[in-house]
């Protein structure tokens, strides 16, 4: 049957057209008065469109548009927040270079609101915050996605608490997404082959503020029905469906780039997923400008950026050599590589012909720059990835880190962004990267601020019983049950949460191990405690499947029940009635298990406390003033022994700690040293865990970097880049021909502090030359294990030669005390190498 189609627009009054404009930028998603006109306009419709302004618009009845035109006092709110809408795009921003070059951020997923459900926990959530600061910065910077038909699964529990899944249709002509079109109003469409098939792809486009989020569908009319379900559901299906997402998301996302006319100087992969655009940039400048692939790849080499997120190894996208052959063999003949060079760019140890092909290995080799997003997520990944750079002591894998951090304006509800920019003033709106001025949270009094949290937590505990009601509902139960969920929960108790992923790492349960332990905290009379549990496992994981259903069925105890509760389908919305209600923010994972943990900075800037072990962003972020520590950053062999050390420790900081600060109140009813903690993490999280911070990083120590070396390659028509390449071609071809064959030094046995020591070595280069290779001395102090640690580095000088042989010295003072000791080591050199740390290239004493 063919079907023809067409669109059907609202019909709205010409003096409302701004509220169209808003409804389609997410601006209004950090933006609560511009929300309000929404619920202003329509209430019952707004929540029956789950909070979707763009599919609310289609259903208001022309009566209430035509009453609200006529409105004066709608019109002067809607003319006044416009005014704020126009005025911030419209704002000079932080950043101050030019904009013909662009910065591409590709991401698997983006959680900007939950009126565009593509997203699945924390690293959507990640990207979502990356793009609204972009555009808060005014950042040169674009972001690439997929547009999911399904989104990620919708969870609900069945009668025994098992998780199901339901993957509802997404309607994208009602949500905040537009069809990207051509000059003669055609949309905007790409081609990727993929194992013989051309796959074709429109293009949508996210406003977020003033930046953009470019999204590709494969689900059109051009495409097999096979091939219109690429883009369908969010981490669904099997390997082969992962590869197909991912050579789309890399190599489509470049192209549709190119296709609206957008230059991606600088790529930024945010986790592996999106590494085959490195191939594809490789592939459009060999052919643009006649290069090599060895000579496109030094190019491009110092113009990307990859951000490594997991430290858990499964999570690290991996692909069989069958399914890589299948894509990429014929492919591969357009960057001239051969089949072993080219599994070699995804291997640790490119001669082991077992070894399956890895993204972030394929990125890792691609890119100059790369972060992980902690500071003890970065010393986890440089351990994961050493044998990349065989040779490099661990600290030196090229592999920094930007801790994560959160948008302020989106996870701040209203009622206590009102006081904060009632007490901070209008920079804390207007110059976010100014965070001295999280420091004015001293200026607000106790009491205010205990009332305005005091209110969260009683919003949170009406959303969680008409959740509850809606849960209960579904399942049937009778109305005499259902009263039980209008005495869930005490808007005045204190009130723990945790809401995650469920997988077992996280340790969903371990606040159970102990239930005698747990009920009598829950059951106490006079200082109780009450638990609300959220989160998702994924479709495919059984165990943490079984960790919600055991939550469950020990919340239907009738010695627990309406004390402890577990609600389905976690989200946005949800989460940000638990990140700035509840009293503490619990997180039990593995250490270190945990990259960042972003969840624990939303509450964290709401002034709810966290508990948590000494992970992620809370092994930099904990302060006893601010919050609590579960253990002292042990790491154990024993999960088992740790699991009981752990939960032991979480009880007697509940017992002993945390209620006895929440309960004990002065003659005014105030909690006066549980306020000062709550002022403390929100100062503390403000100032170094929000993600205004984490761009100006970004944008410091990367983004500029990688957009200069973008301009200079281009100025000199990259000769810099090929002169580079022969160089390391020649470097690999005569290193095994280097030899450090003696080293020397005037140094004493025994040396005092404040002596000098000079130190030399006689090197054979064989035919490279000295300003080929850079010579360190490499000293520090010795660990009783024999090794060096806090080196120093400090580059030799060539003196005399005897033929190949060189002699190198240097002169270092003795500054600290203690056993010391030092080598030498030779290293590639080259103006065109971003960093001298190459895989292969290291020759040690």
């Amino acid at each position: 049957m063919k079907v023809l189609t067409h669109t059907i627009k609202p019909k709205i009054p010409e003096v409302l057209a701004p509220l169209e404009e808003m409804a389609h930028n997410l601006w209004i998603s950090w933006n609560f008065d511009a929300i309000t006109l929404f619920i202003r306009l329509d209430y019952e419709v707004w929540a029956e469109s789950r909070q979707n302004p763009a599919k609310m618009l289609g259903s208001v009845s022309q009566e209430r548009f035509e009453s609200a035109a006529a409105d004066d006092s709608f019109l002067a709110a809607l003319k006044e927040v416009y005014s704020r809408f126009q005025a911030y795009k419209n704002s000079p921003p932080w950043y101050r270079g030019d904009y013909k070059d662009t910065v591409a951020y590709f991401s698997m997923e983006y959680g900007l609101d939950p009126s565009l459900p593509i997203y699945s926990g924390g690293l959507g959530i990640l990207s979502g915050d990356h793009m609204k600061t972009s555009s808060d910065l005014g950042l040169p910077l674009v972001g690439v996605g997929l547009l999911y038909r399904q989104g990620y699964f919708r969870q609900y529990l069945n009668a025994d608490g098992f998780q199901q899944e339901e993957y509802p249709e997404n309607d994208w002509y009602n949500m905040p997404v537009r069809r990207c079109e051509t000059k003669d109003g055609q949309p905007v469409k790409i081609v990727v082959e993929m194992a013989g098939e051309h796959i074709v792809a429109k293009v949508w486009v996210v406003s977020v503020g003033r930046a953009s989020l470019y999204l590709l569908d494969t689900n059109i009319e051009e495409n097999s029905p096979e091939n219109r379900t690429i883009t369908a559901t969010l981490y669904g299906g099997d390997k082969e469906m992962r590869i197909r997402q991912e050579i789309l998301l890399g190599i489509g996302g470049i192209r549709a780039l190119r296709a609206l006319g957008i230059n991606p100087a600088v790529a930024h992969m945010n986790e592996g997923h999106a590494a085959f655009l490195g191939l594809e940039r490789i592939r459009e400048l060999m052919q643009a400008e006649g290069l090599s692939f060895a000579e496109a790849s030094q190019a491009l080499w110092s113009t990307n950026i990859f951000t490594t997120h997991t430290p858990v190894p499964a999570g690290n996208e991996r692909f069989s050599i069958e399914l890589m052959y299948k894509y990429f063999h014929d492919w591969i003949g357009q960057i001239g590589l051969d089949w072993k060079d080219f599994l070699a760019l995804g291997r640790e140890h490119p001669q082991d012909e077992s070894e399956t092909f890895c993204m972030t290995v394929l990125a890792l080799k691609l890119s100059a720059y790369a972060n992980a997003v902690s500071e003890l997520h970065g010393h986890v990944s440089r351990g994961m990835w050493k044998s990349i750079w065989p040779g490099l002591t661990e600290d030196e894998v090229p592999i920094g880190h930007v801790t994560n951090g959160v948008h302020t304006r989106t996870w701040i509800p209203y009622t206590l962004l009102e006081v904060l920019d009632r007490y901070f003033g209008p920079r804390f709106e207007e110059e976010p990267v100014n965070l001295d001025i999280w420091d004015r949270i001293i200026r607000i009094s106790d009491d205010e601020l205990w009332r305005t949290h005091e209110r969260r937590r009683e919003r949170l505990v009406a959303f969680v019983r008409d959740r509850l009601k809606k849960q209960m509902r579904r399942l049937g139960v009778s109305e005499k049950s259902l009263a039980r969920a209008d005495d869930a929960l005490s808007p005045s108790v204190l009130t723990i949460s945790f809401a995650r992923r469920f997988a077992t790492y996280k340790r969903g349960k371990l606040l159970l191990s102990d239930p005698d332990r747990l009920i009598k905290l829950l059951s106490d009379k006079d200082r109780p405690i009450q638990i609300i549990f959220a989160g998702k496992a994924h479709p495919h994981d059984l165990p943490g499947k079984e960790i919600i259903k055991d939550l469950v069925h020990f919340s239907q105890r009738d010695d627990v029940a309406g004390r402890l509760v577990f609600l389905e389908d976690y989200d946005m919305t949800m989460a940000r009635y638990m990140t700035s209600g509840s009293d503490i923010w619990l997180n039990t994972p593995r250490r270190p298990l945990e990259a960042s943990g972003t969840s624990g900075m939303k509450a964290g800037i709401n002034g709810v406390i966290n508990c948590s072990v000494l992970d992620g962003w809370w092994a930099e972020g904990y302060n006893p003033e601010c919050g609590w520590a579960i253990g002292k950053g042990e790491e154990y062999v024993d999960t088992e022994m740790q699991d009981e050390i752990e939960s032991n420790a979480l009880y007697d900081l509940l017992e002993r700690e945390i209620i006895p600060a929440f309960y004990e109140r002065g003659r005014d009813g105030l909690p006066r040293d549980w306020i000062k903690m709550i002022k403390c993490s929100i100062r503390d999280t403000g100032k170094r865990f929000c993600s205004h911070r984490m761009l100006k990083e970004y944008t410091e120590k990367y983004y500029l970097p990688a957009l200069e070396n973008a301009e200079r390659l281009r100025a000199d028509k990259y000769k810099t880049a090929k002169a580079a390449a022969a160089y390391l071609e020649k470097a690999r071809r005569e290193w095994s021909f280097i030899s450090i064959e003696e080293i020397f030094t005037d140094g004493r046995p025994v040396l005092e502090r404040g002596d000098r020591m000079g130190v030399g070595a006689r090197i054979n280069l064989g035919s490279l030359k000295p300003e080929e290779v850079l010579v360190e001395l490499y000293h520090g102090p010795l660990a009783s294990t024999g090794e060096i640690f806090n080196p120093d580095r400090v580059e030799m000088a060539a003196g005399e030669t005897v033929g190949t042989v060189w002699e190198y010295t240097v002169n270092i003072v003795c500054q600290t005390t203690g056993k010391h000791g030092y080598s030498v080591r030779v290293l590639p050199k080259h103006e065109g190498l971003v960093h001298p740390f190459i895989p292969e290239l290291v020759r040690w004493a």
